[in-house]
């Protein structure tokens, strides 16, 4: 005798089966869309990060010579200096993420340590400083360190001037990195060794976890023929001294004085100076 629970279990599912499997497509489809929509959005956050690489560049090109010195005899506009506050010096901020390129520079700007590291994607600031009695102005862009924006840097390092190039002693690799970013830079300038640039090693507070030794980094320096200074964002060892002298160096480069550690033929009276010396500096 059949049972007529069962009867009506096979007839409902009978029924149900084709809709189940109709419902089932529906889902996969719906799972496939929202995967498509995130590769999209990511692909449209690499684009609008690459676009605002090229508007910087561009409204730097805007602001030096919206701010350049007009020559009254050859109407020729100097994009170095502004009216309002000098000479404008444009610094950027190279290295591997998590070295400290934002500790270091918002340590410059604000006098603050910042200890949660995000990642950054290209942060710029401007300040006002008084450089051995000159009233000037420095514009620093901090650069992401991570792969994926290599594709950006390009455009970011045509604006600059003087490069600061960031390791930490605590991380061999990100030492091993600088060598890619300083090929980077000369490739992007078009230029030999000549580009201001400071190599950093920045985390100087951690020196019981060193694992880049001092004589290494030191050499690399000697090699590339520029500066090499230990910091730390945390401590404040050695920060203004990577910025000003980065900035007393990108002013020698443009024809200006210098004074201090510095060294030059004045362009103005054609005397010259005494020729500044690359050093180390440890505290």
């Amino acid at each position: 005798m059949t049972n007529p629970v069962s009867n009506v279990l096979s007839r409902a599912w009978s029924w149900a089966r084709p809709h189940l499997l109709a419902v089932w497509d529906v889902v996969l489809w719906v799972f496939h869309m929202l995967c498509l929509c995130g590769a999209c959005r990511e692909a449209d956050e690499k684009s609008a990060d690459v676009e605002r690489g090229t508007s910087h560049l561009r409204n730097s090109e805007r602001m030096a010579t919206a701010g350049g010195d007009r020559s009254a005899a050859g109407g020729i506009a100097n994009p170095g200096s502004g009216a309002a506050g000098g000479q404008v010096h444009k610094i950027i901020m190279v290295g591997s993420g998590g070295v400290g390129k934002s500790a270091v520079t918002l340590q410059f700007m604000y006098e603050e340590f910042v200890e949660e590291y995000e990642p950054t994607k290209a942060d710029s600031y401007r300040k006002r400083v008084l450089l051995d009695g000159e009233d000037c102005s420095v514009d620093i862009l901090d650069t992401a360190g991570q792969e994926d924006y290599s594709a950006i840097r390009d455009n970011y390092y045509r604006s600059g001037e003087g490069f600061i190039c960031v390791f930490s002693i605590t991380d061999p690799e990100s030492f091993d990195a600088t060598v890619e970013f300083r090929e980077q830079i000369l490739r992007v300038k078009n230029s030999d060794n000549t580009i201001p640039l400071v190599l950093v090693g920045n985390k100087g507070d951690l020196a019981a976890e060193r694992r880049v030794p001092l004589a290494q980094a030191q050499q690399r320096a000697e090699l590339w023929g520029v500066p090499y200074i230990e910091t730390s964002a945390k401590t404040k060892q050695n920060v203004e001294k990577v910025f000003y002298d980065l900035m007393r160096d990108i002013r020698r480069r443009k024809g200006g004085t210098t004074s201090g550690n510095g060294a030059v033929l004045d362009a103005a009276n054609g005397k010259r100076k005494a020729k500044r010396k690359k050093n180390c500096n440890i505290v």
